[in-house]
């Protein structure tokens, strides 16, 4: 965990460069679309030491990658914008630097960052740079000692508002702001609070919780998403998990034996196993397609307790709900406990006398010593800033995927703003898997906020193709898996 002071020097220039982090931008962006001061930095210098010429800025490590240079780099932030005098952290970022005549796409998971050389759909589209943010609070970008109040939102959008304006003193082109799931939503936030920064958003698989205790939206999905037979095969291995409960726990005590693990936060074993068998079907249309509906046991009642047990776990995953398997995202549950909202969805084809505890509360899933406290607004107001300001964004969804149930809709007062959805596709829905007429006017309008549109291209959206060829260990297609119910 990085020491929060970090000296006084480092936090006198940190200051100095923290004038416009303060404030909320709450109106339309339109008239702020133009071109920025993009400073003085000799043109000259090998890019990194111009990185580290920022304040603030030092670098991890610097990974090769043909045609591409690839840095992580720390960059000191303060622990609270608004008191920016009340100490620093370090926040991890990476750089993979293309060409500063090259325009810029800005990336967030929402998590923690890889530091592996990697290029958003958005950074193939537009071929150039990319900057991928850590989230604060994901070790190693925690302040210590962690005071998690400031761990929200709004903080989060000006640890992007600061990285930007130091890094467009370099890449001085047009930005492009991205991320899936969370980090669509962090996407969203950034865009709703700084508007003036970015020139697009696009922001893939976003939820959007705007009221947390109405989610009959999920429930309306579970009935009739994929096809009838594969949705009684999932609610038949689901409820037969919570039927064998007694065997499969024994099994579960053992399995946690075996690996070390602990229900110090969930509150107990049993919590966490119906958590886990509870999570099953969502997790399978996050992250499965209808075809994989073969790998589901046809026969609950008659399958073996191994054959139940390896199909919960395949999908849901028996670590997630463990002390050792919640630790890392703390994060994510503070914040839907405080502000994103989380899903409650109900299940009327198992009997109550087997759902003991039903979906649990984000509160369940962090320490008891870090207090929680809901902000019903902070969605709201998101929400209806989109509506009504949206402007150069587009919302990407896949058909399957649960998450989508609640998603952003701009609305009639919103500028060159779209939402589309992939056919058949689930959490990991993107651009290319897109029919091919919104394909190609995504890809259009991408390319146009980015400055790199060619006259053919906007004269004709259907000709609109991604300016980088595609590369299989650098382009990430994929969605990312990890074994616990989160976007």
């Amino acid at each position: 965990m990085r020491k929060a002071l970090r000296g006084l020097l480092v936090l006198t220039v940190l200051i100095g460069t923290l004038s416009t982090a303060g404030t909320a931008t709450a109106g339309p962006a339109e008239a702020h679309r133009t071109a920025r001061t993009t400073g003085t930095a000799d043109e000259n210098k090998d890019i990194l030491d111009r990185l580290l010429a920022i304040p603030g800025m030092s670098l991890v490590q610097e990974k090769p990658y043909t045609g591409y240079r690839f840095f992580v780099l720390n960059y000191t932030q303060p622990i609270d914008h608004r008191h920016p005098s009340k100490g620093t952290f370090q926040q991890r970022i990476t750089v993979l630097h293309k060409d500063t005549a090259r325009p810029t796409v800005f990336y967030t998971g929402g998590y923690n960052v890889s530091t592996t050389p990697s290029r958003r759909e958005p950074t193939q589209i537009v071929d150039g740079n990319q900057v991928s943010m850590e989230y604060r609070f994901f070790t190693p970008s925690r302040p210590d000692p962690a005071d998690w109040s400031k761990l929200d939102i709004w903080q989060a959008a000006s640890d992007q508002h600061r990285i930007f304006r130091a890094l467009k003193r370099i890449y001085g082109q047009k930005w492009i702001s991205t991320g899936g799931s969370k980090g669509g939503m962090t996407a969203t936030y950034y865009e709703r609070f700084y508007p003036r920064d970015m020139d697009g958003v696009v922001a893939y698989v976003a939820p959007n919780d705007v009221v947390n205790d109405e989610d009959s939206a999920y429930d309306r999905f579970f009935a009739q998403v994929g096809t009838k037979e594969c949705r009684d095969r999932l609610n038949a291995v689901q409820r037969e998990a919570l039927v064998r409960r007694e065997p499969l726990e024994k099994k579960y005590e053992q399995y946690a034996a075996d690996n070390g693990y602990t229900f110090t936060t969930i509150g107990g074993l049993d919590r966490a196993y119906e958590a886990v068998v509870l999570d099953y079907v969502w997790g399978f249309w996050q992250y499965s397609l209808l075809k994989d509906c073969d790998t589901i046991p046809a026969d609950a009642a008659h399958a073996t307790d191994d054959a139940i047990w390896d199909s919960v776990d395949g999908i849901s995953g028996f670590s997630a709900y463990t002390d050792q398997g919640l630790e890392t995202y703390t994060p994510y549950y503070y914040q839907a406990g405080t502000q994103l909202g989380a899903p409650t969805i109900h299940f009327p084809y198992i009997e109550k006398k087997y759902v003991r505890y039903g979906y649990q509360p984000p509160r369940n899933f962090v320490p008891r010593s870090i207090p929680m406290k809901f902000q019903p607004w902070a969605m709201r107001d998101v929400d209806t800033w989109v509506r009504r300001h949206a402007n150069h964004m587009l919302f990407v969804y896949g058909q399957n995927d649960p998450w989508g149930a609640e998603r952003f809709r701009p609305g009639p007062k919103a500028r060159d703003s779209y939402v589309f959805t992939a056919p058949g596709l689930n959490h990991g829905a993107n651009v290319a898997g897109l029919v091919a007429d919104e394909k190609a006017l995504a890809t259009a309008r991408i390319l146009d906020w980015a400055g790199v549109a060619s006259a053919t291209v906007r004269a004709n959206p259907s000709a609109a193709r991604p300016l980088a060829r595609f590369d299989a260990k650098l382009d990430r297609r994929d969605v990312e898996r990890d074994m616990t119910l989160r976007p």
